[in-house]
């Protein structure tokens, strides 16, 4: 190799570069049908949910038969257009949210491979870590964006199906609509949040297989199965470990004054996993022998 050879070789990567790169990966990210169809099932839950509640309360009658049941805040939804927002975000966050999510970091690695690609993407100044950290950076913009399509899906039905107005918390204080919509901003955020765990562990799983539909099965059934063991009672010791076990910490946001510690933990837990499986996912992707 000549001194220009090497002199090119070692060349530092232009953060221009990596920003055109991550700017490329969103860009095949969310112009993907399978993408572009999960964004689509998450928009239409709060449309469902509104419409059952609408039908349900319009002989006078409140929400779940006056029984309490369905996900938190559905019994004011019929008083504040707002709470569609806290409800359709507690009901898509324990499946439909992470399953998302699991599809889309599941396929980040393993769906290159699988279409032969990942080589090409190496071959490029970009370096394993730096892409790996592109993929993660893709997923938790893809968190974002999945947790915004909820809230303002619900957020636009409830304007059209429910009346607005000044909010009352959990803890029974008044708070201004203007106050209510940050506090469903901040929810939106914290939900976003507790998903960070999942994506660094449909990474990893994506490091270990070249293939997508592997890749996203497993990380669905994980889910799946972490949240079935988070809701046995003998396993009480193991639970407060599991990353879904504070998701729908998020509801203390509405109380007055707020409630950290849950929230904290989540967050806190999800750091965690993020910082586990993202440096397992870069062990493994580090080293692995790429032939396709």
């Amino acid at each position: 190799m000549s001194q220009a050879e090497a002199a090119k070789a070692v060349r530092p990567v232009s953060p221009l570069w990596t920003f055109g790169l991550l700017r490329s990966e969103l860009t095949t990210t969310f112009r993907r049908w399978r993408t572009l169809a999960l964004l689509a099932v998450l928009a239409g839950v709060p449309v469902l949910v509104g419409i059952a509640v609408k039908m349900e309360t319009s002989d006078g009658s409140s929400p779940g038969g006056g029984g309490g049941g369905g996900p938190a805040f559905i019994s004011q939804i019929t008083n504040n257009g707002l709470f569609l927002v806290f409800t359709a975000l507690a009901a898509t966050l324990p499946f439909f949210l992470p399953m998302a999510i699991g599809v889309v970091a599941g396929d980040a690695i393993a769906g290159e491979s699988n279409a032969g690609t990942l080589r090409y993407l190496l071959v490029a100044p970009a370096g394993r870590t730096r892409l790996l950290l592109t993929k993660y950076a893709t997923v938790v913009i893809f968190c974002l964006a999945a947790t915004l399509v909820v809230a303002v899906s619900a957020l636009t039905v409830g304007v059209l199906l429910f009346p607005l107005g000044d909010l009352t918390t959990i803890s029974g204080t008044q708070i201004s609509f203007a106050e209510g919509l940050g506090r469903a901003l901040l929810i939106a955020l914290a939900v976003a949040a507790s998903l960070i765990g999942v994506a660094a562990l449909g990474l990893f799983v994506s490091t270990l297989t070249g293939s997508g539909i592997a890749a996203m099965a497993t990380t669905v059934g994980l889910l799946i199965t972490v949240q079935i063991l988070d809701q046995i009672p003998q396993l009480h010791a193991l639970q407060p470990y599991f990353f879904s076990h504070y998701w729908l910490s998020f509801a203390d946001l509405m109380r007055e004054p707020v409630y950290w510690d849950d929230l904290a933990k989540n967050l806190g837990l999800q750091a965690l996993y993020a910082a586990v499986f993202g440096s397992a996912a870069w062990a493994r992707f580090t080293t692995k022998d790429i032939t396709a």
